[in-house]
């Protein structure tokens, strides 16, 4: 019995061992318990918003997914998710968004913050390597701005990976 005993203790502490796993960490190396994340390496997609063009319009949105939309105003502001956001926030702006300089090969030791805290000014993001954190859906994406518009006019544009 006592044989029986010590070899369910034993097979007990494994089974608890190997399922409680302690941190559960993502690819990313971020904490993320419900479930691992998405890196979307697949092939580059461009998307531009012309200075003047309508931000309230899906044409000039990125839609990335049901979640974010990224398009900026025509204020001089920076970028933001047009799916909750109807304007920019400099200090949150794009909501749903964490953003870090590097790539995607180095997803898992970058730094995410937002959007502005990342980069810096706006203005000056052409030509960096960024990775893009979608929050809700859990998605790694790399993204590099080719323009930025300066003044009023609400333009820019940006090369990201997709799925």
């Amino acid at each position: 019995m006592k044989k029986i005993y010590s070899g369910l203790k034993i097979a007990f502490t494994v089974l608890f061992l190997s399922c409680s796993g302690g941190d559960d960490e993502d690819n990313t190396g971020n904490n993320n318990e419900s479930s691992s994340a998405t890196i979307w390496k697949g092939t580059t997609t461009t998307f531009t918003k012309s200075d003047g063009a309508d931000p309230s319009k899906a044409e000039n949105q990125d839609r990335i997914t049901a979640n974010v939309w990224i398009t900026r105003g025509n204020n001089g502001g920076q970028i933001y998710n047009a799916a909750n956001e109807s304007n920019s926030d400099k200090n949150t702006s794009p909501t749903g968004t964490k953003w870090a300089l590097g790539t995607i090969e180095k997803a898992s030791s970058l730094s995410f913050k937002d959007f502005r805290s990342a980069v810096g000014s706006p203005k000056d993001v052409v030509g960096k390597d960024l990775v893009m954190h979608l929050e809700t859906d859990n998605i790694y994406l790399s993204v590099k701005f080719t323009s930025w518009s300066s003044g009023k006019g609400g333009g820019f544009a940006y090369q990201r990976s997709t799925k």
